[in-house]
């Protein structure tokens, strides 16, 4: 075992040794190398060299759990969560926790609804153990001017809706029960890391997690807790407040979520050289005993809405876990478990294994 002084150390000489790759591919002209050596165009190297000391930094702060519950941010090359304010978010409109049942989907088709992944059509990844993180990111965006969050008939058009309104979201699974359901038979567990624009503030973004109780039954609800009216009961962590981004920079974007058994649950949201967490305590859901399968994607932002983007937009999906193994895990079809949707259609997945194992897939319109 190595202690948190000693991987703090090395990721310091990791970053130096990166930020001096950085400084020798910023050579004078009168050493610099060829313009192309094998099949590199050297022009390219300072970029390529940042863009892996990004990704690189992005992976530790995840790793590196924040000091204390609460919300924090770092910024590219720093290791060290800085302590900020947090806001109270409460859940906008009506949320919705899963896809519906087959009748509304009927009603949903009658009615002209028009999204294509999500609401349930989405890839998962599905591990045989248990997932300890899960970080989504979009390793290719291309042909992408344009998106607006747009209302769905079948769940009353609600959302925030109008030009970038759109959802990062990290879900977990939604059918195991933990001890947070109380023995309230048919209840289970269901939590969400979100990234959020305009979610309670204009203007600016909301990252935070949701949790949910699903079928907890009856209208009276645990302590903190509201009901949505149909047997679930749902509540917000605090957030840690980001800036709004353009759909148009989504490759830009990662988020995380994380959860350990009598610790912390945190979600990581980073906007290029900026990252935010939030830490707040597992015991609210317990997700860490349960967590097993879990959906990433960009959908509608809040109340069943989808993200409608132009035509001609393709998006790479990236969904990396944490499980203890190396194992290749499966890509899960029809496996998503958010409300929320896109217009794209989704292509096919592929998994792999190792010490990060993955899936990927492409969705376009």
């Amino acid at each position: 075992m190595h202690s948190t002084k000693t991987f703090g150390a090395r990721r310091m000489i990791k970053i130096a040794i990166v930020a001096s790759l950085v400084g020798a591919a910023w050579l004078p002209s009168a050493f610099a190398a060829p313009a192309v050596e094998n099949g590199v165009d050297q022009a390219q190297v300072p970029s390529m060299v940042q863009a892996q000391a990004i990704q690189s930094w992005h992976e530790d702060m995840v790793r590196m759990a924040a000091p204390s519950e609460g919300c924090f941010q770092a910024t590219f090359p720093s290791i060290l969560w800085k302590q900020v304010a947090c806001t109270q978010v409460q859940p906008f409109s009506h949320p919705l926790p899963r896809r519906p049942n087959a009748l509304t989907r009927l009603s949903e088709s009658a009615a002209g609804g028009t999204q294509t992944t999500g609401n349930g059509n989405d890839y998962a990844i599905e591990v045989s153990g248990l997932i300890s993180s899960a970080t989504g990111t979009f390793p290719s965006v291309t042909g992408v001017t344009s998106e607006k969050g747009v209302g769905v008939a079948a769940f009353g058009g609600g959302g925030i809706l109008g030009p970038n309104e759109y959802t990062l979201q990290v879900n977990s699974n939604y059918n195991k029960t933990t001890s947070a359901c109380k023995s309230h038979s048919g209840c289970t567990v269901w939590q969400q890391f979100i990234y959020s624009p305009d979610y309670s503030t204009k203007g600016k973004a909301a990252v935070f997690i949701q949790y949910w109780l699903l079928g907890y039954g009856g209208t009276s609800c645990p302590s903190g807790f509201g009901s949505d009216g149909s047997g679930d009961c749902y509540k917000n962590s605090s957030a840690v407040t980001a800036p709004d981004v353009p759909a148009t920079q989504l490759a830009n974007l990662k988020i995380s979520g994380t959860a350990k058994t009598g610790g912390n649950d945190t979600v990581v949201f980073t906007n290029g050289t900026t990252a935010y967490t939030l830490s707040a305590k597992d015991s609210v859901l317990d997700i860490a005993s349960a967590w097993d399968q879990t959906e990433f994607n960009v959908v509608g932002n809040a109340g069943g809405s989808e993200a409608v983007f132009n035509s001609g937009s393709s998006i790479t999906v990236n969904l990396a876990v944490s499980d203890g193994s190396t194992a290749t895990p499966t890509c899960a079809s029809n496996a998503g478990s958010t409300g929320e949707s896109n217009n794209l259609n989704l292509g096919s997945c592929t998994a792999t294994g190792g010490s990060s194992p993955s899936i990927k897939f492409t969705e376009s319109n």
